[in-house]
């Protein structure tokens, strides 16, 4: 199958993506699905990091898919996976953390 490109929108930022022909509908969907999670996060106007916000759009997108897989839904995968939701906090308090340590020592915001 060959694939097209998109050029899309993300928070302002532009991208270019490679797709399979067909799918360009459901990316374009999946991209509007991030871009309105990054947005509402950056909204909330505590983190201002491109990349943080990234990781919680991206963390809260996920939560959300296997919220969606227990009550019902048909993501096999995720309904197959064991979950061990305390490590699962823990290890978004750990990235949390490092990402807060990178953004203390590189002062870069956005």
């Amino acid at each position: 199958m060959s694939s097209a490109t998109l050029e899309v929108s993300i928070m302002g930022q532009s991208y270019v993506l490679a797709c399979p022909r067909g799918e360009e509908d459901a990316l374009r969907l999946a991209v509007a699905e991030v871009d309105r999670e990054m947005c509402s996060i950056r909204e909330l106007g505590k983190i201002r990091a491109r990349e943080r916000i990234a990781v919680l759009a991206a963390l809260n997108l996920a939560h959300a898919k296997l919220l969606a897989s227990r009550s019902g839904g048909n993501n096999q995968t995720a309904t197959s996976l064991p979950v061990d939701l305390a490590a699962l906090a823990a290890r978004i308090a750990l990235v949390n953390r490092q990402l807060d340590a990178s953004l203390e020592t590189d002062g870069q915001l956005l």
